[in-house]
């Protein structure tokens, strides 16, 4: 370690880090199952499955052996002009997966983007349809969807980490969430009143998850959706988070009986192992792009868009959610996190317990010493970051439950810490 982990981090630039007070990072040297074994020999069983991608764990040998026959015959060859069999195969299996006619799939190589491609999509099916002035999105207070310039001025601007960057970015409205019926009103009068603005509006299907994992019900969601269809404005379900099981349906906005215009999936959609995103569109979305004017076409090619290595991860994926049973364990996760995790709330310094398919959320009020308390999760054997006001876990479907206890406890115990420590 001493021959790599020094010298590389005068080199490295790490996320979301002022470099200059940091910690030191753990150095991570293999991971298998649930688990991350660290340079000096400390094993920590993941709790936020690698920034919510690793729903399966970690080096499952059936997307392992999948990457490896991918790799020996075609590892990336450019999207323009060329296809390959993994994105079809993928592209079909994601359109059979996704609730309605969301059946066209553009792939690129991250979350971020994948929202910048919904966006575009929206503006311009406005605009070949004749209605060039509808190019505002409409997104929600503790929203996040990516840390891009378009993506970022769909971030809640008191959420913080953007804030550098006011005025350097589009444009857009921001709403309440439409959780009862005074608010569902002003949603209402909001999509009325700039109706002819209005391009589409962008919901995190039931989580609102770097915002806070704020949580709303299905009602919520289907009433936003109606809204937008009263209104003639298009709905964009961002489920980079929440698709793929999460929240304990394959999509999140099924619970709903949502179909939205455009979703966009990446995160757990190659089960962690490589980078993929995908824009998925309803068929009357696609269409509009049809025409003999060449200028209608959506202008946007990521140069590792639909990478072969990263498909062939993907198809794997689904394979297992047919052939393991992924749901069921999330059921089971959300029943052991809501019974493991409520005693937090008599805790001093807590505000609220959220739990949410394989989600469970503990809000924190007061001062956070968000380093100590992940150097403490550390000591005591688990990878838990919390982040803002909220300590969260959202383990890997087939973590069992010895482990999640373990995460739970941990959780308990360092809170528990910290209210002592309180005035």
């Amino acid at each position: 370690m001493s021959d790599w982990l020094t010298p590389g981090l005068a080199h490295l630039w790490l996320p979301y880090t002022q470099m200059k007070t940091a910690p030191t990072p753990l150095a991570v040297v293999s991971s298998q199952g649930v688990r991350l074994k660290l340079a000096d020999g400390r094993e920590l069983v993941d709790g936020i499955s690698s920034w919510w991608t690793a729903c399966h764990g970690y080096s499952h040998p059936h997307i392992r052996a999948a990457v490896e026959a991918q790799l020996a015959t075609l590892p990336h060859v450019m999207f323009a002009g060329l296809v390959h069999e993994p994105a079809a195969r993928l592209a079909m299996r994601l359109a059979a997966l996704l609730p309605g006619d969301l059946d066209r799939v553009f792939f690129t190589e991250s979350g971020s983007v994948a929202v910048e491609v919904a966006l575009k999509m929206a503006i311009q099916y406005w605009r070949n349809k004749g209605r060039a002035g509808k190019q505002r999105i409409v997104y929600f207070r503790h929203g996040y969807h990516g840390d891009t310039f378009a993506t970022m001025a769909l971030c809640d601007p008191e959420e913080g980490m953007h804030t550098l960057f006011a005025g350097s970015m589009p444009d857009q409205i921001m709403a309440e969430l439409p959780t009862d019926e005074n608010l569902r009103r002003a949603f209402d009068l909001l999509l009325d009143t700039h109706a002819e603005r209005i391009a589409a509006v962008i919901v995190e299907p039931l989580v609102q998850g770097a915002g806070g994992m704020q949580m709303h019900d299905a009602e919520t969601l289907a009433s936003i959706a109606e809204a937008c269809r009263r209104h003639e404005v298009l709905l964009i379900a961002d489920e980079i988070m929440t698709g793929f099981g999460r929240t304990g349906r394959m999509f999140a906005c099924e619970e709903a009986n949502v179909v939205p215009d455009i979703i966009c999936l990446s995160k757990a959609l190659t089960g962690g192992t490589l980078p993929l995103a995908t824009t998925v569109a309803r068929r009357h979305v696609f269409e509009a792009f049809l025409a003999d004017d060449p200028g209608a076409a959506l202008m946007h090619g990521p140069t590792y868009m639909a990478n072969a290595l990263a498909c062939a991860a993907a198809n794997a994926s689904l394979d297992l959610f047919t052939s393991e049973p992924r749901l069921v364990q999330v059921a089971a996760i959300e029943a052991q996190l809501a019974t493991e995790l409520a005693p937090c709330r008599e805790l001093q310094g807590v505000t609220d317990v959220r739990v949410k398919g394989a989600i469970g959320a503990v809000e924190l009020c007061g001062k956070i010493d968000l380093d100590g308390l992940r150097r403490r999760f550390a000591e005591l054997g688990v990878w838990v970051r919390p982040f803002g006001k909220v300590v969260y876990l959202m383990p890997p479907f087939v973590i069992d439950a010895d482990d999640l206890s373990l995460l739970t406890g941990a959780v308990y115990r360092v809170l528990t810490e910290r209210a002592a420590s309180l005035p």
